[in-house]
């Protein structure tokens, strides 16, 4: 075993003691916000310590599944929640379930879009900056990061930093414009789909992958569809301006060092970071380097702080 190998092993293990030996929140609550005329699903999970507090942040999930199954996973005997890890090291954490995703339903035209998910999150934001009287760190996860990114760029004023992890695309490669069907297609969402992530051996227990796999298509039995996804094309790293911090899993394949070299080197602010999770892949934050994810946030912010 190397050295840095070793290194990392014993970060995980720390991070496993303190993270497990802290109180964690129990009480999920639940807000209905309207963006646009639509009702919004947020749910929250507090940090009542003043002691330890490191700020508000709001989780975006990605793709497929839902904000409780990605950020918050319930299994008896193991500690699988990204929100409770956060409470623990002092954030306020909030999670928003995107249009036709868990708590949020569709809007009349079945479809959402990348222009409409980042206007989306801006509002949620701008809700949130009031109601806690601080701006919010935005998190996203895969296309979760695309729509903070997309966000961050238009409304660069309504938060503190960003955090992307599991950023998917190539800042080189154009989205050739596709003309979706008038009705979205609402095909069902399958196991073996929300068990692919998981491709690390011994990084996550059988037992948790089959709890995501349940809660997953529990809470969104129907896969969402997306138009018009042409406008990720907007995304470009010179128009971010907020601090950002990139977190890559090592054997994420969907996350590529080499588009990540690009993307990062272009970033115009010098308040930038791009960690490396060793052994993780894209589900990371619910598998062993879910506490170097958690702790790479809390450093950020308290770096930001100086």
């Amino acid at each position: 075993m190397s050295l840095m190998t070793k290194v990392n092993v014993l970060i995980h293990v720390l991070m496993f003691f303190i993270l497990n030996n802290q109180a964690l929140a129990t009480t999920l609550d639940k807000e209905i916000v309207f963006s646009q005329g639509h009702p919004m699903t947020v749910w929250h999970k507090s940090n009542t310590d003043e002691k330890t507090n490191k700020g508000v942040i709001l989780l975006l999930h990605g793709r497929t599944w839902s904000a409780l199954p990605d950020f918050d996973l319930q299994l008896k005997g193991e500690r699988l929640s990204v929100m409770e890890h956060l409470v623990a090291l002092g954030f306020d954490v909030w999670a928003l379930d995107a249009r036709g995703y868990g708590g949020t339903p569709r809007d009349d035209t079945g479809w959402n879009n990348p222009n409409k998910a980042a206007k989306d999150v801006a509002n949620i934001v701008k809700w949130l900056n009031k109601k806690t009287a601080e701006k919010a760190l935005l998190f996203g996860w895969s296309y979760g990061s695309m729509t903070a990114q997309l966000m961050v760029q238009q409304s660069p004023e309504l938060v503190k930093g960003v955090v992307l992890y599991g950023y998917p695309i190539d800042p080189e490669k154009v989205i050739v414009k596709i003309q979706s069907p008038v009705k979205p297609p609402k095909e069902n969402n399958t196991a073996a789909n929300a068990a692919s992530d998981f491709i690390v051996e011994g990084s996550i227990s059988k037992q948790a992958i089959a709890a995501y796999v349940t809660a997953s298509l529990a809470a969104d039995p129907i896969r969402a569809d997306w138009n018009f996804t042409e406008q990720w094309n907007q995304l470009s790293a010179e128009k971010v301006q907020v601090p950002l911090l990139l977190i890559q899993a090592e054997y994420d394949p969907l996350a590529k060092t080499e588009s990540h070299a690009r993307f990062f080197s272009k970033l115009p602010n010098a308040n930038k970071q791009w960690i490396v999770l060793a052994g993780g892949d894209h589900a990371a934050l619910l598998e062993a380097p879910k506490y170097k994810l958690v702790q790479s946030v809390s450093d950020f912010v308290t770096w930001l702080e100086k």
